[in-house]
């Protein structure tokens, strides 16, 4: 039964650090879609209907893309399992270009952000998207802080992305802003463990911090750019982007510094922080200008 297989092979990915939810729902539906034509084995004709089902066809890509991936391993031992070809193409998609705030936007968008009745949920969203923007964390890692992630060397960020732990530095200030937020948090909310709350005393909510960003941002006027609209994830873009433009000179220091970027921001791979190089206008403009240089016999 494919069903046993698929338990199988999320069992061994899951142990290599992935977490598969969504893959594996769809492996588990493709499985019993299989088991349901008397399909015992992986069938390329099968795995290619079962993935017309989408309605996209980058969707469908990616839905060939996780049963191509679950054949190679299957066929590892029995190779009456077909290989299926993606007739769907990539299912990677080109990433958007960021959002990229102002320094002016984030200060504006921090205080539309503050405007509320209860003055502690007004100090809690100042310091959450203040926090956001200074440390560049994933919106997810802030939520789940909690009170003893708070050191003296810094924000201990645990199990991220990839189960991936961090250490984040703070600067004196950022550092002044979060204890004072504490300070009247742990009176407001004391049974709780996590850094920020809601009004009920419990953990912030994506939902609640994605609707007042919204809120915020359309109070100041935060204009769509094409495809490029802001999130609250933008301000983690932004901080990365800003990091990068304070590169200093020559390529043995460009290098160390994009090492200790991606360390910091948590990125498994290298080119997810180099796809930041093409954010702005000012950083495309350095690059070209060192093509250029090396093109005509300078230094790159």
């Amino acid at each position: 039964m494919l069903a046993h297989a698929v338990e199988s092979y999320l069992s061994v990915r899951r142990a290599c650090g992935f977490d598969l939810i969504s893959q594996g729902n769809l492996l588990r539906s493709f499985a019993a879609f299989s088991d349901a034509r008397g399909k015992h084995h992986v069938c390329a004709r099968t795995a290619i209907e079962w993935s017309g089902l989408a309605r996209s066809v980058y969707q469908r890509a990616r839905r060939l893309g996780h049963v191509i991936r679950f054949a190679r391993y299957v066929r590892a031992e029995d190779r009456s399992h077909e290989l299926p070809p993606a007739v769907y193409g990539s299912t990677k998609q080109p990433r958007r270009t960021p959002y990229i705030f102002s320094p002016d936007d984030i200060v504006r968008l921090i205080h539309a952000a503050a405007q509320s009745s209860h003055p502690f949920r007004r100090q809690t969203y100042r310091t959450f998207f203040a926090l956001l923007a200074c440390t560049g964390l994933r919106v997810s890692e802030a939520i789940r802080l909690r009170l003893e992630d708070i050191t003296p060397d810094g924000m201990l960020i645990r199990n991220s992305k990839f189960r991936k732990s961090r250490l984040v530095p703070l600067h004196h200030t950022a550092r002044y802003g979060l204890e004072r937020y504490l300070n009247d948090r742990l009176s407001y909310a004391p049974f709780d463990n996590h850094v920020f709350v809601s009004l009920r005393g419990t953990p912030l909510h994506i939902i609640e911090v994605e609707r007042t960003f919204r809120s915020a941002a359309d109070r100041i006027g935060l204009q769509v750019t094409g495809q490029r609209h802001p999130t609250p994830h933008s301000l983690r873009h932004t901080f990365a982007v800003r990091a990068l433009e304070a590169s200093p000179d020559g390529r043995e220091r460009i290098a160390k510094h994009m090492l200790a970027l991606a360390t910091y921001l948590g990125h498994c791979k290298i080119s997810h922080t180099y796809w930041y190089l093409e954010a702005t206008p000012e950083l495309m403009e350095g690059i070209a200008a060192r093509c250029e240089s090396f093109v005509t016999g300078g230094q790159p």
